[in-house]
């Protein structure tokens, strides 16, 4: 039954919260979020290669929450706040399903301490 439900999820929310999990790539979402920003002032203050900079952008490019646009030799990166937007969504349903749930657990125990 669990997992009939979870397909019928967006499959996308897989990808936003694995691009999420990491660190370093919350701060550069954080910063992006900003403002456009170019990529190496994404890279300077975590000390990381450029390559692996750009890996950790290509997983948020790649989950929706930003966008790169090359413009001359500078490759500027933007938020894409709808995908944390869709995100949200999902995750105030979800709290909604274990509020209820919580809800009846708390009616349960109090019947059974009534009840005693």
């Amino acid at each position: 039954m669990l997992l009939s439900r979870m397909a019928k999820h967006d499959p996308d929310l897989s990808l936003i919260f694995q691009a999420l999990s990491d660190p370093t790539r919350r701060k550069m979402l954080a910063r992006i979020g900003l403002g456009a920003v170019p990529v190496s002032e994404l890279a300077r203050p975590t000390g990381l290669a450029l390559p692996t900079v750009m890996r950790h952008l290509s997983v948020l490019e790649d989950a929706a929450l930003i966008r790169t646009e090359k413009t001359g030799r500078t490759r500027l990166c933007h938020a894409r706040p709808e995908t944390l937007a869709a995100t949200a969504d999902w995750m105030a349903e979800q709290r909604l399903i274990w509020e209820a749930r919580s809800d009846r657990l708390e009616a349960y125990v109090a019947n059974l301490i009534k009840d005693a």
